[in-house]
């Protein structure tokens, strides 16, 4: 995982400008995840799921932090949600990316796989981050810009969960991936990682140069709760 996403900041590095200048005004709240899941899963609720990811899928820049983050958040009520769930594609062109740049029948293929993969998980980060690189390189700024906007206001609703310092103020993931995604947009590299009982994920960063940056605090308890629901033999 760590050297996955270690490629993939070499197509990605930061949150675009215009999410950095949100940044430091985003309102940081542990989510009520039961009024979430009320919310999500109630057809008279503004934030009821499938006219959420209706409006995701469609593109609409109205959507902003307070329903990127029950799309977000929400997604583990439903039930093709699938923790821990792994690509069935190799990432070969981040591997070709980090050493150069990919030729324009390449980039068709990536844009080809990573909708694909995109369809049947909406929120795998990584492929996002691929797609992005892909459009880029292809000279299709507007389609490259609109994925830009949901990975940035999908990392955004992560962020505004909590400050990430504490086990009480950790930010909520729906996906082990995200924590590294994140902290790699963030302009960290991940050192180590460690689990603490009962849902808490610890990643020590370095900054740029290498150097000790401290650690952040991920908060997985929805996610382990409903991967255990799904596949009580793990218990």
């Amino acid at each position: 995982m760590k050297y996955i996403v270690s490629l993939l900041t070499a197509f990605v590095i930061t949150f675009s400008a215009s999410a950095q200048s949100i940044l430091p005004q985003l309102k940081r709240e542990k989510p009520d995840m039961d009024q979430i899941k009320r919310e999500v899963t109630d057809p008279s609720s503004r934030y009821y799921y499938p006219r959420l990811m209706e409006e995701y899928q469609r593109n609409d820049t109205a959507m902003k932090i307070d329903k990127y983050r029950h799309l977000y958040l929400g997604y583990v009520f439903q039930e093709d949600y699938t923790p821990y769930r792994s690509a069935e594609h190799p990432l070969t062109y981040a591997r070709t990316l980090a050493n150069g740049k990919l030729t324009r029948s390449e980039c068709d293929e990536v844009i080809t796989y990573a909708l694909e993969a995109l369809g049947d998980n909406p929120f795998d980060l990584q492929q996002m981050m691929l797609l992005i690189s892909a459009y880029r390189e292809k000279g299709k700024v507007n389609l490259a810009s609109i994925w830009q906007y949901k990975l940035n206001y999908l990392l955004m609703a992560i962020v505004s969960t909590g400050t990430g310092l504490d086990e009480e103020n950790a930010w909520f993931v729906i996906e082990p991936q995200h924590e590294y995604v994140l902290l790699n947009m963030m302009n960290y590299i991940v050192a180590d990682q460690v689990f603490y009982d009962p849902y808490y994920e610890y990643i020590k960063v370095k900054d740029p140069q290498g150097r000790p940056a401290g650690g952040f605090y991920f908060n997985i308890h929805n996610l382990l709760e409903e991967y255990y629901r799904k596949h009580p033999d793990e218990l």
